[in-house]
Formats: structure tokens, C-alpha cells, sequence
């Protein structure tokens, strides 16, 4: 087991952006480019920010 301590994980950002970029295709298929689909995109970008912030030393 793992313990917790307070620290996230880098990796578990870029999983979620992969999942909000898959999130964002199907919803644009579906409906078109829609408030939703802005939203996804937007989320997926902010989750992959906060990946690379997260890689860069300090």
C-alpha cells in the first residue's frame, strides 16, 4: 500500500488530460462544437499545464 502523504502523483494529471481530450472528441462528434466541448478542451489543456509544471525541477 501506498501511503498518503499529500502529493499527487505527475502522472495522474496527464491521465486525466488524455481522458479530457478523449472526453472532448466524443463530445464534439456528438454535438458539435458546443459550450460543453469548449469546456473539455479547456480542462484537458489546464491538466497538461499542471503536468509539465509539475516535471519542470525546482
Amino acid at each position: 500500500m501506498g501511503s498518503i502523504d499529500g502529493e499527487i502523483p505527475a502522472v495522474w494529471f496527464l491521465i486525466s488530460s488524455i481522458g479530457f481530450v478523449i472526453l472532448t472528441f466524443i463530445q464534439y462528434r456528438n454535438t458539435g462544437k458546443s459550450f460543453n466541448t469548449i469546456f473539455l478542451f479547456i480542462m484537458a489543456i489546464i491538466f497538461f499545464v499542471s503536468y509539465i509544471i509539475l516535471l519542470i525541477p525546482r
